[in-house]
């Protein structure tokens, strides 16, 4: 029934919005009235255009769908159901409809649309009240959520819970409208029960809960189709919560001047590797050099020379004093980037040898790995990362850095904190990486999928952006394409090789790729 599944930034760069603010609920409402009175509409025009756009996204999903059940709420969301159900019976589906008579009030948009439904003979109509037996549904039709919108601000309870947990046993997809019932735009379930969508069809804008890791198995695949709000809101607005996408991400790269030569993008030293983990700092050289570095040095203990020379002949090598582990910072006058961590270790030597890099380094960091374990065990080494500094840490490495948060939102606030008194850039890297700036923007990154997981992908993160970087790229330039260009290769890997195959050389291999589509652009 559903075509395969396509990326979800594919979708979002239907927007005609480069950059895709991700507003609050509030907001929301406030376009939505925005456009009506700049407009000249009324909001019952504005349902049906957002009702149409809906439909036509459904049918991009599943094409050949013949039958659906919709459960409308007595809400706007259920008037935008009650409106796609008139719309698909046109279309010459089947239509069943339950209305939830939940409360004691409906919006009038829901009962004008209401009204228009029950003009219709052939769309059977079902009122549901609180204690009705829950309904028997036909295994083949297609279940369309329309009971709670996105202004859902109390846990869902009762029979409504029970009605939902019902729904969620259906064998047959659930699509969404706009946001899984019993979801909040802003926040995390509070003990409530909420839709398990197959997909959800989002108006607009993206919502702030669809990039909580909690609420992934709720949102299901989620698509963002253009409802005409009127573009000169987002003028008025102060947004700092932004979703990326290719056609933004394009402007930020760089065409290389006709008379360039190899010291024009920058000298790059990556510090990493020790016995047993050379590898790590291998894919980091060589993603640095797939992301347009001009020269590259690699600090690695001795007992690495051979390994990487042989592997990496582009990349020029110094040698630590040590055989199995860094304990001495090199001179850094030359280098316009620096990286460190991959493959590190934890040695005593190699913690004093952190400290003295931190102190001496005088160009912005990118700091990843056991550089980040080296800091979590002395938090005063924090205090010596240079400003406009990246650090990369995966989940557990930011819990280790600053403590463990209750959920994703109060980590994306404690990274906001810090990132601001500490002049930092935060990736927290992940589904939806989120890259966390200190001028208190936070931006979710739009590429990338599960087959990522996989050991040494974060050390070609840490090498793309010590490549772009050393080319020049300011910090916020750099970690938004440098994550961007990583999930978009990620992406073009798992294309040819499958998630549950692929491995972090594959992100290096696609990276060419990935420069030539947003070249593109």
């Amino acid at each position: 029934m559903r075509k395969a599944q396509s990326p979800i930034f594919s979708t979002i760069e239907s927007s005609s919005h480069e950059l895709l603010p991700v507003l609050s609920s509030t907001q929301i409402r406030t376009w939505d009235q925005f456009t009506i009175q700049k407009e000249s509409i009324d909001s019952i025009d504005l349902m049906e255009r957002a009702s149409l756009a809906f439909c036509e996204q459904l049918f991009q999903l599943y094409p050949t769908i013949s039958s659906v059940v919709l459960f409308c709420g007595p809400g706007n969301n259920g008037g935008d159901g009650l409106a796609i159900a008139r719309l698909l019976h046109q279309r010459a589906l089947a239509v069943e409809v339950y209305c939830c008579e939940i409360g004691n009030s409906k919006s009038p948009d829901y009962q004008v649309n209401l009204e228009r439904l029950q003009t219709i003979p052939e769309i059977p109509i079902h009122f549901l009240e609180e204690g009705d037996r829950l309904p028997e549904l036909p295994p083949s039709s297609l279940l369309i959520d329309a009971i709670f919108g996105s202004g859902l601000n109390r846990a869902v309870t009762g029979y409504w819970d029970q009605l939902i947990q019902h729904l969620n046993e259906y064998l047959s997809p659930i699509v969404a409208v706009d946001i899984p019932s019993g979801l909040f735009s802003d926040q995390l379930l509070a003990h409530s029960a909420a839709i398990r969508a197959t997909d959800t069809i989002s108006f607009q804008v993206p919502k702030l809960s669809f990039f909580l890791p909690e609420l992934g198995p709720f949102t299901g695949q989620w698509h963002i189709i253009d409802i005409g709000l009127h573009p000169q809101y987002l003028k008025n607005i102060t947004a700092s919560k932004y979703c990326l996408t290719a056609n933004f991400i394009s402007t930020l790269l760089e065409a290389r001047p006709a008379y360039s030569h190899k010291g024009s993008f920058g000298h790059a030293l990556i510090v990493a590797g020790s016995k047993g983990m050379m590898g790590a700092a291998q894919l980091a050289a060589k993603a640095c050099l797939r992301s347009g570095v001009g020269l590259l040095t690699t600090h690695i203990p001795q007992i690495a020379y051979q390994i990487m020379q042989i592997a990496l002949p582009e990349a020029m090598v110094h040698l630590d004093q040590e055989e199995t582990h860094f304990s001495t910072t090199p001179n850094l006058e030359r280098y316009t980037s620096i990286g460190v961590g991959p493959g590190l270790g934890q040695h005593k030597d190699t913690l004093a040898a952190l400290k003295d890099l931190l102190i001496k380094a005088e160009v912005p960091l990118v700091i990843d790995a056991d550089a980040l374990n080296l800091i979590a065990q002395n938090p005063a080494f924090l205090d010596l990362v240079p400003k406009q500094s990246i650090l990369t840490p995966h989940p557990g490495e930011f819990r280790r850095l600053f403590g463990a948060s209750k959920d994703s939102l109060e980590a994306i606030k404690v990274a906001l904190d810090i990132a601001k008194a500490k002049q930092i850039f935060i990736v927290l890297k992940g589904a939806f990486t989120r890259i966390v700036c200190p001028d208190g923007n936070l931006y979710f990154n739009s590429t990338g999928n599960p087959g990522m997981a996989t050991a040494g992908s974060g050390d070609t993160l840490t090498g793309i952006l010590v490549g772009l970087l050393s080319q020049g790229y300011s910090s916020k330039s750099a970690a938004l394409l440098g994550v961007y260009l990583h999930g978009l290769a990620g992406d073009l890997a798992a294309s040819k090789v499958g998630e549950p195959s692929l491995i972090a050389s594959d992100i290096i291999e696609e990276l060419p790729g990935a420069f030539q589509l947003l070249s593109r652009k």
